[in-house]
C-alpha cells in the first residue's frame, strides 16, 4: 500500500536480516496473515533458523542456514524482503529512508539491526576482521599464504579460531588472565588449555549448526578485505566448511599472551626504520630470541614484546549499527538474537491487538549452548556470580579432559552454573536455579559423582 508521495507503507516493519530480525519478521507474518510485513536489510541472504529444538525449558539447540531472501518469501507470502541499507530513520514521523532512495511509512518498527567488528586499527589491510560470510572467506584466503598470525580478543569467534587453525603459528592476545573471560572462570580455561596448546589435534565431530549458501561472491573483494556491506553475524561454528590451514606442516601452534593488548602496529618498512627487535614464536615462557625474519607487519603488545606477522586478526567484540538510528540493538548470541526477535514480534503484536503479554520463560534465566575446542559448553544463570557480591560460595567438580562443573552458590540456593563436556546436568541445574530450592542439606553431595542427580530431583 502507498503512503503519501510514493512512499509504501505498512503496519509491521523490521530492519535486519540476521536471527533476531528474520525470527521477528516471522512471527509477525504467523500472527498477521493479512498484513504485508516489511524486512529491511542490506544482505543479499538472510539468516534462518532450522532444526530447532526446545533443550529445556530456557535452552535452545537449532541450526542456521544462510539462505537467499527469495526463500523467505516462498515461506512466508506476506513477507516483503527489501534489499537495502537504512540510511536514515524519523521515529516521529514514522519513516524509513532506505540507501536506495525509497521511502517507506509504518505503523510498528523493529530494529535489529546488529553490530559490526571493533577493529583494533581501521583502514589497515594487514588487520582483519571476522563478522560475516565474506569477512571469514577473507580470512581463509589469506590464511592459505600465512607462517604466522597474531589474533587479538578473548570472546567466542577468538576462541574457535585459535583452535581450529592449523599449518600457522599462533599468537594470541588477550587482556585478561585467561581465556575464555566471557563465557567462564580461570578454573574452565584451565580445563580447556591442554586442548588448546597441544600440537596435535583430534579430529573434531561432525556439527551441523551452519551452512552457508552464499553464491557469486567470488573474487570481487580486495585480497585482504571485505565488502563493505556487512552482512549477519556468523554466530557459533562459523569455521564450518572453510579451510583454516596456514603455509606449515605441523597441526596446531599457539603461544598465549596475557594481560595485554595492541599498543602499536608497524608495517615493514616504518619496523626497519626504527631498529627495534622482534621475537620468533616462544619456545617457553621464558625463551624468547630474536627473529631474524621479514614480516609484513609487526605488533607491539603493552607488555614490551613485539612479533612479526603475516596479517592480524581483530576479533574484539562488536558495535551496534546505530548510525541511521537513535539507539542500538546489539545482540551478541544466536540465542538471545532469536528469543529477543520472537519476544519482539510477541509484544508488537499484542500492542497493536489492544493485548497483554507476559514475560517469556526465557527471560527469568540467562541459558546459552554452544562448543568449544569441541567440548560440549553450557552456561546457566548466573555463571560468573554477576552482580552476587561476596557473600558466594562456588563449588567445583572437574575431570581432566572429561568434564568441568562449576555451580554458583548463594544462601544454600543455586544461582548459575558452567558445565563442560557430556554432562547430562543442563536440564537438573536449571530447574534449580528457576525454583530456587534450598539445597543446604546436601553440602557438596550436590556435585558427587556416586549420587545420580539428576534422579535425586526429578
Amino acid at each position: 500500500m502507498a503512503g503519501p508521495g510514493g512512499a509504501a507503507r505498512t503496519r509491521f516493519a523490521v530492519v535486519g536480516g540476521g536471527i533476531a530480525g528474520v525470527t521477528c519478521a516471522e512471527q509477525l507474518a504467523v500472527e498477521f496473515p493479512s498484513e504485508d510485513i516489511f524486512l529491511v536489510t542490506a544482505s543479499p541472504v538472510i539468516k534462518a533458523v532450522t532444526n530447532f529444538k526446545q533443550v529445556s525449558k530456557t535452552l535452545e539447540e537449532f541450526d542456521v542456514e544462510e539462505q537467499p531472501s527469495s526463500l523467505l518469501e516462498q515461506r512466508y507470502p506476506n513477507i516483503r524482503v527489501i534489499q537495502s541499507g537504512v540510511k536514515q530513520l524519523k521515529s516521529d514521523e514514522h519513516k524509513i529512508y532506505t540507501e536506495d532512495g525509497k521511502e517507506y511509512i509504518y505503523e510498528k518498527l523493529c530494529l535489529c539491526a546488529g553490530a559490526k567488528p571493533k577493529l583494533i586499527v581501521e583502514g589497515n589491510p594487514y588487520v582483519l576482521g571476522i563478522r560475516d560470510t565474506d569477512s571469514a572467506q577473507a580470512f581463509q584466503k589469506n590464511l592459505a599464504q600465512a607462517e604466522r598470525i597474531v589474533v587479538v580478543g578473548n570472546g567466542g569467534i577468538a576462541l574457535e579460531l585459535v583452535y581450529e587453525v592449523q599449518g600457522c603459528e599462533v599468537i594470541w592476545a588477550i587482556k585478561d588472565k585467561a581465556i575464555g573471560n566471557t563465557f567462564f572462570d580461570a578454573g574452565a580455561a584451565e580445563f580447556l588449555l591442554p586442548k588448546l596448546t597441544a600440537e596435535s589435534r583430534e579430529t573434531p565431530i561432525g556439527c551441523k549448526r551452519t551452512k552457508y549458501t552464499l553464491e557469486g561472491s567470488e573474487e570481487k573483494r580486495r585480497p585482504t578485505g571485505a565488502s563493505d556491506k556487512l552482512g549477519s553475524a556468523l554466530g557459533p561454528d562459523w569455521h564450518e566448511g572453510l579451510h583454516l590451514k596456514g603455509t606449515k606442516e605441523f597441526s596446531h601452534k599457539v603461544h598465549i599472551e596475557i594481560l595485554c593488548e595492541v599498543k602499536k602496529i608497524y608495517l615493514q618498512q616504518e619496523f626497519i626504520q626504527l631498529q627495534r627487535t622482534s621475537l620468533t614464536f616462544p619456545k617457553g615462557e621464558r625463551n624468547l630470541e630474536a627473529d631474524e625474519v621479514l614480516w609484513p607487519v609487526y605488533v607491539e603488545l603493552t607488555n614490551g614484546r613485539i612479533y612479526g606477522c603475516n596479517f592480524i586478526v581483530s576479533a574484539t567484540g562488536v558495535v551496534p549499527n546505530v548510525e541511521p538510528f537513535l539507539d542500538g540493538n546489539n545482540m551478541r548470541l544466536w540465542t538471545q538474537a532469536r528469543q529477543m526477535g520472537w519476544y519482539a514480534a510477541k509484544c508488537m503484536a499484542a500492542d497493536a491487538l489492544g493485548e497483554s503479554i507476559e514475560m517469556d520463560f526465557s527471560f527469568e534465566l540467562f541459558a546459552h549452548i554452544t562448543k568449544f575446542f569441541n567440548y560440549k559448553v553450557v552456561v546457566l544463570g548466573k555463571y560468573n556470580a554477576q552482580g552476587l557480591g561476596s557473600d558466594h560460595e562456588l563449588m567445583l567438580r572437574c575431570t581432566k579432559g572429561h568434564e568441568y562443573v562449576k555451580v554458583v552458590m548463594q544462601n544454600g540456593r543455586m544461582m548459575g552454573a558452567v558445565l563442560i563436556g557430556e554432562t547430562d546436568l543442563e536440564e537438573t541445574f536449571e530447574n534449580l536455579i528457576l525454583n530456587q530450592m534450598d539445597l543446604s542439606a546436601y553440602g557438596e553431595d550436590l556435585l558427587n559423582p556416586d549420587i545420580d542427580i539428576e534422579d535425586y530431583f526429578d
